[in-house]
């Protein structure tokens, strides 16, 4: 017989495993129940047309220096959900998504992120303008790493 807490612990724990591993949906059951998570997202995966191979952009081991003091970029961070390589554009050749100063409406493709040969969009979460660009072609993005600003 199940308790209302030892559900409850349950549920917490699959919520918190969810977070660890980064997974957009986890069910749990039991003999005469379920309970099923999704999360909502701002990022859609999709397949790509045509091969992105790391010949396709060049990579370069860059030294990072940080700024002094950094003044505080205006607007809504939006961040990388997830560890991989961040592309401006859906090719090479392909004129980028988004542009410093220029305006971009919720639902808009604003970047791509490659994991494992999976290409997943960037969506805008909201209508503004792009106040700064935070990411670079080709930059390794990790969870939680702004991408940009949109004011």
């Amino acid at each position: 017989m199940h308790t209302v807490e030892n559900l409850k612990a349950r549920v917490d724990e699959l919520a918190d495993l969810m977070d660890k591993f980064q997974l957009s949906q986890a069910e749990l059951s039991g003999d005469d129940w379920r309970v099923a998570f999704k999360k909502r997202s701002a990022v859609r995966t999709v397949t790509s047309t045509h091969e992105h191979t790391t010949a396709d952009h060049e990579t370069h081991e860059e030294e990072h220096v940080e700024p002094a003091a950094p003044a505080a970029p205006s607007g809504t961070p939006i961040s990388s959900p997830m560890t991989g390589i961040f592309y401006t554009a859906s090719s090479p050749s392909a004129p980028p998504f988004v542009k410093e100063g220029e305006p971009v409406t919720a639902g808009q493709v604003i970047g791509l992120i490659e994991a494992m040969k999976v290409f997943n969009e960037i969506i805008a979460p909201t209508s503004g303008r792009v106040t700064k660009l935070n990411a670079t072609n080709g930059q390794l993005v990790n969870p939680g790493e702004v991408l940009m600003y949109i004011g």
